[in-house]
Order: C-alpha cells, then sequence, then structure tokens
C-alpha cells in the first residue's frame, strides 16, 4: 500500500474572497504561500488541505466540464470531529455564515452525522464516531 504524507482536495469556487469570508467564520485559517487571486489552500488538519480554486482555474486543470452543484453532487466531504457536541457546533457555524442543511441529522448509534452544503454548493458531512460503542447494536439501513 502506498503512503500518502498529506491529502489536497480541490473545489470549484465562483468568488475566493465569498469562499474565504465563509470558511473563516467556521474557523479554518489560509496558507498565504499557496494564495493569489486564483486560489488559497484552506488548512484543514494537520496533513489535510483543500484549495479552493475559482472557477476559470480550476477548469485550467481538466477538460472535463464543472459540475453545477445546484443539480448533482462531485462527492460528499467527510470530516469527523470529536464529539457529537462538535460536529453539532461546526453544522450551526456553517449555517450562520450562510450554508444550507440538506437533511436532517442522521443517528446510527456508534456514529452521528450532520451534513450542509457550502455557498458553492459542496457537500460537507461532519460525523462523530463513538469509539466504545456497539456497532453490531446499530440500525440497520
Amino acid at each position: 500500500m502506498s503512503e500518502h504524507p498529506k491529502i489536497f482536495v480541490n473545489l470549484a469556487v465562483k468568488s475566493l474572497d465569498r469562499a474565504v469570508a465563509f470558511y473563516t467564520q467556521l474557523g479554518y485559517t489560509f496558507d498565504a504561500k499557496f494564495t493569489d487571486e486564483n486560489a488559497t489552500c484552506m488548512i484543514v488538519g494537520e496533513n489535510i488541505y483543500v484549495m479552493l480554486l475559482v472557477e476559470p482555474f480550476f477548469q485550467s486543470f481538466t477538460k472535463k466540464s464543472i459540475c453545477d452543484t445546484s443539480k448533482s453532487v462531485e462527492a460528499l466531504l467527510g470530516l469527523s470531529a470529536e464529539s457529537r457536541e462538535k460536529v453539532d457546533e461546526l453544522v450551526e457555524k456553517a449555517v450562520a455564515a450562510g450554508a444550507v442543511t440538506p437533511k436532517d441529522p442522521m443517528d446510527y448509534g456508534f456514529m452521528y452525522q450532520r451534513s450542509y452544503e457550502d455557498l458553492d454548493g459542496h457537500t460537507w458531512e461532519i460525523f462523530y464516531m463513538d469509539p466504545n460503542a456497539d456497532m453490531d447494536a446499530a440500525p440497520q439501513q
């Protein structure tokens, strides 16, 4: 199995300034070394980064069309949280900053999950997995 020391997720955004303002309200910071008028590097975790790229710049990396997130999902971006309360806290911050919640919270017993769509329609799934929960007792889907 190969080893990947870092992950960079690239997301197309309509307005870089608007996206930076949104994610700043959620508590994220940005690496100035990888920031200009076309892109910025959002620091999500120790080795997790999200490159926010304005749509024309994003388009320069692919021949495929950019997903219309009002009609299609390009990915579900999952981030773990330290507790159920932290899940709620982050999603409520996102909603206060202008995000929408596409569905009700999901409680599987061993895992609690909520989601939000950011200002560009990207779906973020925030979840907490209880390491001590009995996964065999989880509700079946």
